[in-house]
């Protein structure tokens, strides 16, 4: 099965649990993607890797239009129903490939995506099809999950959301995201980052995780080093720590 088409099914099943999810549902970060939006007057937002369609929610009210998108069409019911309860006239659904996007060039006036690079098979292609359909002088901001510098930290990290979730790529380094949109054609800021905490009970749950694999994951966190341990926060019942991150990044040249 081809990496797009996984990804669809693992989240077409676990959709609803999404919207519900307060990791998905919560944070500053969306105020701040609100507060964004409100400061360029009414943009045409586009919100890259949807799932549940918090992003699109916190920046519709400041918004011209919205166009939610993902590989999921489950997700995409899932947001449609959300909007039209939220009384969000103005959010769209379409469903595709951050990678081959459906639209004209400069398109977009503002696109985001929060959660989902770390799923995309080709960042930096989906990067340089953000760069075209943003008009010039147009805003990107990427909100996800971000691999330690250390390399035992980043490989932990990896190992066990890769065995919690099959569809997992990679979290990718800051220095590595700060790469990818130079290269892309983008001027970016490190806006901020912070500490998520995964309840681990419900991190496998919102997944559907096989209990195999869900043994696998305490079975890798007993077995790590005590600083792997110390670095993830490691609690007794296997919650733990991740970093998050948002890159603010506007059209270069």
């Amino acid at each position: 099965m081809k990496q797009q088409s996984y990804v669809a099914q693992q989240f077409g099943n676990t959709a609803s649990s999404y919207l519900s999810s307060s990791v998905h549902a919560q944070g500053a970060d969306l105020a701040a993607l609100h507060a964004i939006a409100q400061g360029m007057q009414s943009p045409r937002v586009l919100d890259l890797g949807c799932g549940a369609g918090h992003a699109s929610f916190a920046v519709a009210p400041a918004a011209q239009s919205v166009v939610a998108y993902d590989l999921s069409a489950q997700m995409l019911e899932v947001v449609a129903g959300a909007s039209r309860e939220r009384g969000l006239r103005n959010i769209s659904i379409r469903q595709g490939d951050v990678g081959r996007l459906p639209f004209a060039d400069a398109s977009f006036d503002l696109v985001v995506t929060r959660y989902s690079a770390h799923h995309w098979p080709d960042v930096q292609a989906a990067l340089h099809e953000v760069r075209r359909v943003l008009r010039a002088g147009g805003r990107f901001v990427a909100i996800d999950i971000t691999a330690p510098k250390e390399a035992l930290f980043d490989t932990t990290l990896q190992a066990v959301e890769l065995l919690r979730d099959g569809s997992h790529v990679r979290d990718y380094r800051v220095c590595e995201w700060g790469a990818k949109l130079k290269n892309a054609g983008f001027e970016h800021q490190l806006s901020s980052q912070w500490k998520l905490t995964m309840q681990f009970g419900e991190w496998v749950a919102r997944m559907r995780t096989p209990e195999l694999r869900v043994q696998a994951i305490r079975s890798l966190f007993d077995s790590a080093p005590d600083e792997a341990r110390a670095y993830f926060s490691l609690r007794d019942d296997y919650s733990f720590d991740i970093d998050a991150a948002m890159f603010d990044a506007v059209c270069a040249g």
